[in-house]
């Protein structure tokens, strides 16, 4: 009894990857699922492809009366004839529009969410190479995170997503509640108080370790201010902004 085991992204692909090898049809042979297809965590952790056991079945000896020269002049040999080439099935496929990285980055965000407990809605909006991502609902401030740690996390895992499967490269941006906006607000409040402080105490105010986004911010606040200049020290995660009096 002859077996083979294939793998494909889906049961079927697996299935026709096996009749490709052996050149047969697949009444020829049974089908034994061993593992189905399985996306993963999120679509990106663990993705497994489907994998199947063929068995080959005997071939019936029956008995075929002989045919006649002009049949036999028009006939194909049945092998060939019935499996389509791979270098077809290839050309085929290639004509199918991939998943849309937008969608996909949408669904992402909501079975995270969904992973966390949450029912969330989504709106996008497209400006150029930006996507930017508005996630409402309740309980929020379990996707934002202390200080916004879990929303930059999510972003960084949306982006992946979305540039899997997009032709050219998507800045992402995730934003929750106006977060984005809010934080950005008091990071510059912060860059003006301390830097203040350092003019005032005529000493250097170290600030605790920050995202670059976060450091950005700083630096672009203070980056006219007269009598402070602004520098960062340290190795990530625990790089941080320096204030020096000029």
């Amino acid at each position: 009894m002859n077996t083979l085991i294939v793998s494909g992204k889906t049961i079927e692909d697996a299935i026709y990857n096996g009749l490709a090898q052996w050149k047969v049809t697949e009444d020829r042979v049974t089908v034994r699922v061993l593992e189905k297809p399985s996306r993963g965590l999120f679509g990106l952790i663990g993705v497994r492809p489907a994998t199947v056991e063929l068995t080959l079945l005997e071939k019936p000896e029956a008995p075929a009366p002989a045919p006649s020269p002009a049949a036999e002049a028009k006939s194909e040999p049945a092998g060939e004839a019935a499996i389509p080439s791979v270098n077809a099935a290839a050309e085929a496929e290639a004509g199918v529009e991939g998943p849309d990285p937008i969608e996909e980055a949408s669904r992402f965000i909501i079975d995270a969410a969904r992973a966390m407990g949450l029912e969330v809605e989504v709106s996008v909006h497209k400006r150029k190479d930006t996507v930017t991502f508005d996630i409402s609902g309740p309980d929020l401030g379990l996707i934002i995170g202390r200080r916004g740690q879990t929303l930059d996390s999510l972003q960084y895992l949306t982006s992946l997503v979305a540039n899997r499967y997009s032709k050219h490269h998507l800045r992402i941006i995730l934003d929750a509640e106006q977060f984005r906006e809010r934080r950005k607000k008091t990071l510059e409040a912060l860059a003006d108080r301390l830097a203040n402080k350092a003019v005032r105490n005529h000493q250097d105010v170290v600030l605790e370790p920050m995202t670059p986004q976060e450091r950005k911010i700083i630096h672009a606040k203070l980056q006219a201010h007269p009598k402070v200049k602004t520098y960062s020290k340290g190795e990530e995660p625990n790089r941080r902004i320096v204030i020096s009096v000029k």
